[in-house]
């Protein structure tokens, strides 16, 4: 259910339901929770709300991409631990 809200004038059902398939189709794989439609004459100014999208941080650590060290072997977690870290001065 997208909540919409309409400032400035009326819009019928069929036009709003355009909208929200409009932001569908410009954005895929995201969740759209909420349309603010302000309308002004002839143009209207069109404000998507979508669901916050989860992300994941990966690092590149002695040559794996990986998001946690969570699933590694003590070897593999002891090479990180004992590797060289540069910092910049």
């Amino acid at each position: 259910m997208v909540d919409v809200h309409v400032a400035g004038g009326e819009l019928g059902q069929e036009e709003i339901n355009t909208y929200i398939q409009r932001a569908k189709d410009k954005y895929p794989g995201r969740e759209l929770q909420g349309l603010d439609i302000v309308v002004d004459g002839e143009y209207v100014d069109l404000q998507y709300h979508f669901k916050p999208v989860s992300f994941s941080r990966i690092r590149r650590i002695t040559g794996y991409l990986v998001g946690d060290m969570g699933r590694w072997n003590n070897a593999k977690a002891a090479e990180e631990r004992n590797r060289v870290k540069h910092g910049v001065s």
